[in-house]
């Protein structure tokens, strides 16, 4: 029994020093520490990731190293040529080039900023189409509808079904305020967010960001009475004004 009592004790006094904390001078012992603290950096973690650092010299360096970033200046989109750099430094704050990848964004998350982008951004680069309609429902239902609700209306399942906890409003997309909102309004939501609605940026690519404003624009134009399809555009041609925000109400 005593022998038992002895090995169970070498055992347990083992595991212990082997996985000592390192205090002061003294490193600590780990038992096969490349498992817990990985050796290669955590891609696209914008924040502390603790299991692979080991100081906060390492912690800093590894957080900035992991960071997303944009590709290298210069970088072609898959399948894209581009257009001359000409037309490109001629119209810095042109939206339609290119059509996919990364695709530079000139205006920053402040309030400033968002007013110069409803101003500047006025028409959406992708031609209406009824295909990029149905690929922008499809995304809104994804990513937008359960707040903003089905129907655009502000109505969506998570506010509708909540009992009243939800923090604020969804902004109602189909107001006469919205529809008479310039493009940029509605991008500059996406790339950021708006008051408690975070950003998409990261989850809709430049094309489908699109997508889902002509998808909410026709959704506009069945409650305005008018047309919005790939034949005859008469919700926009003419309406689209360079408005502010719809008060200081808490909506999204």
């Amino acid at each position: 029994m005593s022998l038992i009592f002895c090995t169970s004790g070498a055992l347990a006094l083992a595991l212990m020093s082997s996985c000592s904390p390192a205090e002061g001078d003294r490193t600590g012992r780990e038992f096969m520490p490349d498992m817990a603290h990985s050796v290669a950096y955590e891609a696209n973690v914008a924040f502390d990731y603790g299991p692979n650092t080991w100081d906060e010299e390492s912690v800093i360096k590894r957080r900035d190293l992991a960071q997303p970033r944009l590709p290298v200046h210069g970088t072609i989109a898959r399948g894209f040529a581009g257009a001359p750099a000409s037309d490109v430094a001629a119209n810095p704050n042109d939206m339609s080039l290119p059509p996919n990848g990364a695709v530079p964004y000139p205006y920053v998350d402040t309030e400033e900023s968002r007013a110069q982008a409803m101003a500047e951004i006025r028409t959406n680069p992708f031609p209406i189409t009824d295909s990029g309609i149905a690929r922008g429902k499809e995304l809104y239902t994804i990513y937008c509808g359960i707040c903003h609700g089905e129907k655009a209306d502000g109505a969506g399942y998570l506010v509708r079904d909540d009992g009243g906890v939800y923090p604020a409003q969804p902004a109602n997309l189909v107001s006469e305020d919205f529809i008479a909102a310039t493009e940029g309004r509605f991008y500059h939501s996406i790339m950021y967010g708006k008051n408690v609605m975070g950003g998409y940026a990261d989850k809709l690519s430049y094309e489908e960001r699109w997508q889902v404003i002509h998808y909410i624009r026709s959704l506009q134009a069945a409650v305005a009475k008018k047309t919005y399809n790939e034949s005859e555009n008469t919700l926009t041609s003419a309406a689209a004004t360079a408005n502010g925000p719809a008060g200081d109400q808490p909506q999204q």
